[in-house]
């Protein structure tokens, strides 16, 4: 009976492993295929498309790739989105735990209706919002400029405020007490005892944020008019010309080191990032 047992719960075991080796080789293929393209030549790419690996290596679609467009390397794309993800993510994690401490540990008129308005702009889709804010960025003289892209993030953001905000709850007020006697103000209270403390939670939010911004497409084709001020998302797209030929090799070798950055945050925080999302839900 025991054995019986023992050979069930090995077979359990072996099937879940199986499907769940299945679900990620489904997951990944797509990846894989389109990083395993970029070493194909670019007439080959879609003739060959039931092949995963190429028949012929070649680093021909990076060197055209990297050589960009209208005399702009694709490093200056580069360059320009991580200008624009870094500083914003910056201004989107200090702005947002700084709002969130003052709805978690400050007491003041109006708060719970300040509070649902936050909540309630994180209901809201940017297509509503592109619209209007695209008339009042008009009105202020930003288009053409990296201020749309970078300035409204200094202004906290929904989502990570929430976060803070249940990560900040979880911390023990007896801790605010001792500051106070101590002689601590609120900010000394918030940068020395809070602040510190919300780490987890400020890194979940800052990789978030750098993911979010650098994958970006919309906001910047909207707002910026120059190719040497261009992003990479929207270089990206200029590989594919529907009334011409496309550059499907260079395109895929290019989306491939775009990848990279956004891989290397995702594995140098992901300790922190589990370990913000898993507390933030506790109360201390």
């Amino acid at each position: 009976m025991m054995a019986g047992n023992k050979t069930k719960k090995i077979l359990g075991k072996i099937v879940y492993h199986a499907v769940c080796l299945l679900l990620c080789v489904i997951m990944l293929y797509p990846l894989l295929w389109m990083v395993f393209s970029s070493f194909k030549e670019s007439n080959a790419v879609f003739t060959t498309a039931a092949q995963l690996f190429p028949e012929k290596w070649t680093l021909d679609n990076y060197i055209n790739g990297w050589r960009g467009f209208l005399s702009t390397s694709f490093g200056v794309f580069f360059k320009n989105s991580l200008f624009v993800t870094v500083v914003a993510s910056i201004g989107a994690v200090f702005s947002s735990v700084i709002i969130a401490f003052g709805f978690a540990r400050l007491k003041f008129s109006g708060s719970r209706l300040w509070f649902a308005c936050m909540m309630l702009t994180m209901m809201l889709p940017f297509q509503v919002l592109m619209v209007p804010q695209y008339l009042l960025y008009n009105r202020l003289g930003w288009l053409g400029t990296y201020l749309p892209l970078i300035v409204p993030f200094f202004f906290g953001q929904g989502f990570f405020i929430f976060l803070d905000m249940q990560f900040i709850q979880g911390i023990p007020r007896e801790l605010d007490e001792a500051a106070r006697i101590d002689g601590c103000s609120t900010w000394g209270l918030f940068l020395r005892v809070i602040m510190p403390l919300v780490v987890p939670a400020m890194v979940t939010s800052a990789v978030f944020s750098f993911i979010w911004r650098w994958e970006d497409f919309l906001a910047p084709l909207l707002y910026l008019d120059r190719v040497p001020s261009y992003t990479m998302a929207i270089a990206l797209k200029m590989f594919s010309d529907p009334s011409a030929q496309s550059d499907w090799g260079a395109m895929f070798a290019m989306s491939t080191l775009s990848l990279i950055p956004a891989f290397l945050i995702f594995a140098m925080f992901q300790k922190y990032l589990v370990e913000g999302i898993a507390t933030s839900g506790l109360k201390g």
